[in-house]
């Protein structure tokens, strides 16, 4: 049950946050004005905050029910833990950030924490993997991180797509034939989810002692999790009609 719940909150993460941090990494290529790029942040702006959640629960999983595991995972990959952090800080700074003044200075500045951000997140989540997947280490990680760099972006797009509208969504769509966002989505939903699937086979996960404690608190949780994100989705299941709060 303990590999179960953990399964749950990393693939749930990897399969919503991707969409957030895809778009971010295209940011550049949806919006060609600020203008623009505020209306691409607004396909994301109702989930983002939410879908770290699942990160966040994903970390709490580690540590109470597998210590010996995130142990491992932090001392041995340090540098990429702290890359990562470093990167989804800079994202969300800019995401809160670049609304604030009017500027267009301020907001390119932001709008480029967004983007370098996301691509942090995305070649630390990359690299990561490539060392539980393959065991690779320096340079050569760089490889596989591109490629799943490349993953999410897709995912990004095609999230784009399903929640923009006219230019912006054309621009998104241009790896789905125009109208198959949704059947590009599943398919890169699906590449992540068996790649964090095959990476979980790699991993040594032996619980710890706290399941009897923690598994029943964490059953308790996981339908209020569900709900909330189910709530926020429909209640921002139409396409993007302008700018957001951010």
């Amino acid at each position: 049950m303990e590999i179960l719940i953990l399964a749950f909150f990393a693939l749930g993460y990897l399969v919503l946050a991707g969409a957030d941090i895809g778009v971010g990494m295209v940011l550049p290529y949806l919006g060609r004005t600020p203008g623009e790029r505020r209306e691409a942040i607004a396909a994301i702006a109702p989930f983002f905050l939410g879908n770290e959640v699942w990160l966040v629960a994903t970390a709490g999983v580690l540590a109470g029910l597998f210590p010996s595991l995130e142990g491992s995972l932090l001392s041995g990959n340090y540098s990429l833990v702290v890359a990562l952090l470093l990167s989804w800080v800079i994202r969300d700074m800019g995401l809160w950030l670049r609304g604030r003044l009017a500027g267009v200075r301020w907001q390119g500045f932001w709008d480029g924490a967004v983007v370098a951000g996301s691509w942090g997140l995305a070649l630390s989540w990359g690299s990561l993997l490539s060392d539980v997947l393959l065991g690779i280490h320096g340079p050569l990680a760089l490889l596989p991180a591109l490629l799943l760099a490349a993953l999410f972006a897709t995912h990004g797009l095609s999230f784009a797509a399903l929640r923009l509208r006219g230019v912006l969504r054309e621009r998104a769509a241009v790896l789905s034939g125009g109208t198959g966002e949704g059947r590009t989505y599943a398919l890169t939903a699906t590449a992540l989810v068996a790649i964090g699937v095959v990476a979980g086979f790699r991993l040594p996960l032996a619980p710890g002692t706290s399941g009897p404690l923690l598994v029943p608190l964490i059953l308790t949780l996981i339908p209020f999790l569900v709900a909330s994100q189910a709530w926020v989705w429909w209640t921002f299941r139409h396409r993007v009609t302008g700018p957001s709060y951010l």
